[in-house]
């Protein structure tokens, strides 16, 4: 498990005028997700329209941060070279407590510790030049107030 990282020297989101916000919020600590103004539906990735009801009617709120680990996958050779000093880390679908479901790496956790019912929080993560919305395991359910939102 890698200590920090902040000396990785990793390719960035692209940030649209779509996504700005959920960086955004990723630089101040926060995870947002865009809701429906017409269906009140949450959800992730972030666009140009509701997913549920096609309407264009959305707005950026404030979400927990909090969900539960669906599945996770334990990568031995990443993708990019960049991430290689990082191996093994954990890739999880996180279930947020809002309803949608969002793809991202587990921090401060050991491969070995990792399981699918794990109740997570949003760790916002300074990667490089980057800060991105990791997960760090939660002790108690969703709600409650022993996660840290800290990177």
């Amino acid at each position: 498990m890698i200590e920090s990282y902040e000396g990785l020297v990793v390719p960035g989101p692209i940030t649209t005028h779509i996504s700005a916000p959920f960086w955004a919020a990723a630089r101040e600590g926060e995870l947002a997700l865009q809701q429906c103004d017409a269906c009140a539906q949450y959800f992730f990735y972030p666009r140009a329209f509701c997913p549920h009801c096609w309407s264009e009617r959305t707005t950026w709120r404030r979400a927990s941060g909090e969900g539960v680990i669906k599945s996770f996958s334990i990568i031995h050779r990443p993708g990019h070279f960049a991430w290689t000093e990082a191996a093994p880390y954990v890739i999880a679908l996180i279930e947020l407590k809002e309803g949608p479901t969002m793809l991202s790496q587990m921090a401060g956790v050991g491969i070995e510790t990792v399981e699918v019912g794990q109740f997570v929080q949003v760790s916002c993560t300074q990667v490089g030049q980057h800060i991105l919305p990791f997960f760090r395991l939660q002790t108690g359910s969703i709600g409650s107030t022993a996660g840290s939102n800290e990177a």
